[in-house]
Parts: structure tokens; sequence; C-alpha cells
């Protein structure tokens, strides 16, 4: 019996995460692949930088097509702070080939600290940054996480309570 809690992903739709660092976006990100993986569904989880690397390499050795076309297997791909994407960091034109192969074929999770006006430095030109936006976008759910980062109150509790121990 199908669950409606991944129609989206039978739908090729794409899940986007936006909020500030330490908010929680991956540790989300990781908890909605887990259920899609417990619903049967295939997933792949790539921090962006290291996804990015391994299309380089493929494109290097004149096999992207057959990588973008094994990452098919899986119903959601999960693109994990892909804000930390520079285009200084060789071409990262090869993500956009990814994401415009995916279109309305495959789902796509991202997760991002940064705002689209900013994704400008993600990829090699403006025209194809808003191609990319463009794709994502067309079928997709947006979700924005606001609050303190979970690592700055960590910290801080971690300094406040040392200050507050007698000392020995």
């Amino acid at each position: 019996m199908l669950s409606r809690s991944h129609t989206w992903l039978l739908q090729a739709e794409n899940l986007l995460l936006f909020g500030p660092s330490g908010v929680g976006k991956t540790h989300l990100a990781i908890a909605i692949t887990m259920a899609m993986i417990e619903q049967d569904q295939p997933c792949r989880f790539f921090p962006a930088t290291a996804l990015v690397q391994l299309l380089q390499k493929a494109k290097a050795s004149y096999e992207l097509p057959a990588v973008i076309q094994k990452l098919d297997r899986y119903a959601l791909l999960v693109i994990d702070d892909i804000s930390y994407v520079r285009r200084s960091e060789l071409e990262t034109s090869v993500l956009f080939e990814l994401i415009c192969h995916r279109y309305e074929r495959r789902s796509l999770l991202v997760t991002s600290n940064q705002p689209f006006r900013e994704w400008d430095t993600i990829f090699p030109s403006g025209s194809m940054t808003v191609a990319a936006v463009d794709r994502l976008v067309h079928h997709c759910h947006i979700v924005g996480i606001k609050g303190e980062s979970y690592r700055q109150k960590q910290a801080a509790a971690r300094v406040s309570s040392e200050s507050s121990d007698p000392p020995t």
C-alpha cells in the first residue's frame, strides 16, 4: 500500500530546506531520507562538495552520463549544503547537468544556508543559476527554517556551566 508521505517522491517533486547554519537542515534531511528508506524508496545522501567531486571526476574520465544514469536508481538524491559549493572549485557545471537530468524524473532534496539570490557563486554563469533554480522550484516544496544555531547554543551553555563551576 502506498503511503501518502512519499507521494512527492513518486511525482518527482523536490524538497528544498533553507535556513541559517546550525538550525538542523542536515538532521532534517537525514530524517526524511531515513523515512523514505523505511518506505522502500532508494535514497542517496551526498554532501554537495563530495557529489561535485564525484561528478567532476566522472566528467574528466568521460563517464559523466553513465554516473548520472547510475544515480537515477535513487528515487531521492540528497544534496546537503549546496551553498558551500563554489564555482571556483573547478567547474560546477556538472551539478547543473545533474539537476537538468533529474528534472521531472527523480526527486532532489537540497539544503542551503543561502537564498537563491546568492546562488550565483555556485554555478559558472548567472543564466545557469537561473535555469538550475527554475528546474528545482518548478515542482517542489520549500521549507524555511528559522532559529539560532544549535551548536552555538550548546557552546554557550557549556561556557556558562564551566564559568559557574567552583574552582578546584
